[in-house]
């Protein structure tokens, strides 16, 4: 024991020991971090989204046409139903006796009154009668009868004579002017009908409305037998009254009466607008609908009219709700909405890592959750039903982006929301379920066009039998379950149908690639393919090489073949831009590393992953073949470089040192087994060319030693790759190779050549 050191006591001893932090102080701890809160964040907002999309403030109806009761279903609270019946008769009615509106021209009256005086002053101006022109005094004494023998009657002198006299002076002249305009007043101003111009049935038989023409304003209601023109005996009256000539007041009614035009024309614009007025005017009708009231008939499909009877009756309810019942739904809502994000997200962490690593894919992710929701509560309306599209194609969507067992847990989780959501029951659910998780199972690799409609056609057969199935449990009439059967069947087809146009939008927002757009982008017509067999035919010879043995490295231990052979098409186009420093494209022309040194060799080598990456973006190539770019050299050493910068080194001992980390790649990692791959088939491809005699032993010891050395050197650690996959990996390499270097017969004259 050391001096001055003091012996610790028990208690002191068992408070030194450091445990590991318990699973609760990991996960506060893990929860604390900024990048885990941000994606908490992101959830609530989802988890508010769907709240919102799926108004959980609100209970649904629950109903939909063509629905089956097993028994009648009747009204739990008092409600008013429109009685159109009712209302109609009575708008009918209101239409039927409205006034009808007459505009009053009152100028044939001013007219006749003019007329009327130039007579009077003709007549007054005559000596006698025999002054008089007879067709003039006719006017105001008209013969009994027709014929010559009728036209002169034998008190005509008389009559003359006191017409005469009492208009012998201006005076009276106009004493009598007056008093007919005075008479003529009340025409002039309400106007004159000699009938009706609408039907016994059509209208106000007892009043009008009579309008200034040019002055709609100036509209007064007018009682109809004071406009009939008749036998004007108001206006003989009024005449009697204010004459003080008996036969002037008689001659001058008898002349008026013949000549009374008709004043008042129906304005059929504002008639209509009186009509319409008039209809709209009266209030709508009601029926009273009392709790236990049917509603509608068990065993009976759900009508249009029994959808809006019960519309009406869940309206009311929802009136009487008070708060805090509205409140504990729509938190019961919320928390279904919170246990379905936690099994999605325990999912996620355990099991898809990945989709948490992207902020950008998990906002995408999150984002097309609730929009499913959204579109598919929109849909699922009577006037649509169809919810089915948007569950489909949101389960393909992630099927293609991850994995099929995410896409069945999420689109089972929003199918669960929107059968909730939308009040139906289990029912619904199983079909939709049904439907969903058909085509999550069946989509699978994409390699052509024609594989979406065979999906399309698949899912719809499904969704057709299960409907069939699960409505027949339900005990549903066969009347409307083929319906319902055809529905879910044709929207299950055009889901993939609309599949099919989307495609390439969810490839650029996922950055994933199908094997249909693998296969367009593999096409060596390809303008950076051709460009690379242009400038570097060498570098194109063996990309396509690599290509050809990665793929079938990565199928061998289940990973994407197809991506790895694009990818390595694409690999090594950056050296495109200096073909000339690439042993594979110098052929018998000199080194130019000849005559530089170690350090500018290892950064013209090193740069043609940077050019290639730049290149590839500026061509738009997706993601994961730019990964593959950056990461098929991992951080691996420029070994040749590395010795000869070691050497010269050694040669001069007062150089620099040599820093390893300046002649490594500057990576990443492969990140995945399809990179890993590719770093492996690259490499021995490159290797297997300097073999003088490529046997099938010096292969595989050559493929043995450069992946250990990858191994050794950590370049795997990234990337999900195990010993036994890298174990089968070298097995495939090694087929490959020997395959492509095998021994061939020799021709006596390929011996003495």
């Amino acid at each position: 024991m050391l001096s001055g050191s003091q012996k610790r006591t028990r208690w002191e001893r068992v408070a030194s020991l450091q445990l590991p932090p318990s699973l609760v102080e990991r996960t506060w701890e893990y929860l604390k971090r900024g990048d885990v809160l941000a994606r908490l964040g992101l959830c609530v907002l989802a988890v508010l989204g769907l709240w919102a999309v799926t108004t959980a403030w609100s209970i649904p109806l629950g109903y939909e046409r063509n629905y089956t009761a097993s028994r009648d279903i009747v009204a739990h609270v008092k409600f008013d139903k429109a009685d159109r019946d009712r209302t109609e008769q009575a708008r009918d009615l209101a239409k039927r006796t409205v006034s009808y509106v007459y505009q009053q021209d009152k100028e044939p009256l001013v007219q006749l009154r003019a007329a009327l005086q130039n007579r009077i002053v003709l007549v007054a101006g005559a000596k006698s009668l025999a002054d008089l022109d007879q067709k003039s005094w006719h006017e105001f004494f008209p013969p009994p009868a027709t014929g010559p023998g009728a036209l002169v009657r034998e008190d005509d002198a008389e009559q003359f004579r006191l017409f005469h006299d009492a208009l012998s002076t201006p005076e009276s002249i106009s004493k009598a002017e007056q008093a007919v305009g005075e008479a003529l007043a009340p025409a002039e101003q309400k106007g004159l009908l000699k009938k009706l111009a609408q039907a016994p049935d059509e209208g106000n038989q007892e009043e009008i409305v009579v309008v200034t023409k040019g002055d709609p304003e100036d509209a007064q209601k007018v009682k109809v037998s004071e406009v009939l023109i008749g036998e004007a005996d108001w206006l003989k009256k009024a005449l009697a009254e204010r004459l003080e000539s008996p036969v002037v007041a008689e001659r001058t009614f008898t002349w008026l009466r013949e000549r009374l035009p008709t004043t008042l024309v129906v304005d059929p614009d504002l008639t209509q607008q009186a009509k319409d007025n008039a209809k709209a005017a009266v209030e709508e009708k009601f029926i009273t609908i009392s709790p236990g009231d049917v509603l509608a008939r068990g065993g009976e499909p759900l009508t249009e009219e029994n959808i809006n009877l019960l519309t009406l009756e869940h309206d009311a309810f929802l009136r009487q709700l008070g708060f805090g019942q509205r409140l504990a739904h729509s938190l019961a809502a919320l928390g279904m909405f919170v246990a379905l994000s936690i099994l999605c997200g325990v999912y996620v962490v355990h099991y898809e890592p990945r989709l948490l690593q992207s902020l950008r894919r998990f906002s995408i992710t999150l984002a097309l959750i609730v929009i499913t929701v959204g579109l598919s509560v929109m849909a699922a309306q009577d006037t649509f039903q169809a919810e089915l599209v948007p569950l489909i194609v949101f389960g393909m969507t992630l099927s293609i982006a991850y994995h099929r067992e995410l896409a069945l847990l999420f689109s089972a989780s929003a199918a669960l929301i929107v059968v909730v959501s939308t009040g139906r029951g289990l029912n619904d659910f199983m079909i939709l379920n049904a439907a969903v998780a058909s085509a999550i199972l069946l989509v699978g690799n994409i390699r052509n066009r024609r594989k979406l409609i065979y999906v399309g056609l698949a899912v719809g057969a499904v969704t057709l039998l299960t409907t069939i199935g699960v409505e027949t449990l339900a005990e549903q009439p066969w009347r409307t379950i083929w319906p319902d059967a055809l529905r879910f069947g044709l929207w299950s087809v055009f889901a993939g149908l609309l599949m099919l146009g989307l495609l390439p939008f969810i490839e650029s927002l996922f950055g994933v690639q199908t094997e249909l757009s693998l296969l367009e982008l593999g096409d060596v017509a390809h303008p950076l393919l051709q460009e690379l067999v242009r400038r570097a035919p060498g570098t194109y010879n063996h990309s396509i090489n690599v290509a050809s043995i990665a793929e079938a490295a990565a199928e061998s231990v289940g990973a994407n073949g197809l991506l790895v052979r694009v990818g390595a098409y694409f690999h090594d186009i950056g050296k495109m831009l200096k073909p000339g420093y690439f042993v594979e494209n110098q052929g018998t022309d000199q080194n130019r590393h000849e005559s530089l040194v170690p350090a500018m060799s290892t950064l013209i080598i090193i740069a043609h992953i940077k050019d290639g990456a730049d290149l590839a973006r500026q061509h738009r190539l997706p993601e994961p073949i730019i990964d593959f770019i950056e990461q098929h050299h991992g951080t691996t050493l420029v070994e040749y470089f590395y010795r000869r910068a070691n050497e010269r080194k050694e040669s001069n001992p007062d150089g620099t040192e040599v820093d390893e980390s300046d002649f490594r790649y500057p990576g990443p990692k492969p990140q995945t087994k399809e990179a890993a791959v590719l770093m492996l088939a690259d490499a021995v491809e490159s290797a297997s060319r300097a073999l003088v005699e490529p046997t099938p032993a010096r292969i595989e010891s050559l493929i043995e030693e450069i992946s250990m050395k990858r191994l050794l050197d950590g370049q795997f650690d990234a990337c999900s790759l195990t010993l036994q996959e890298l174990a089968t990996i070298k097995d495939s390499l090694v087929k490959s190779l020997t395959a492509v270097y095998h021994g061939r017969v020799k021709y006596p004259d390929q011996r003495t050549a």
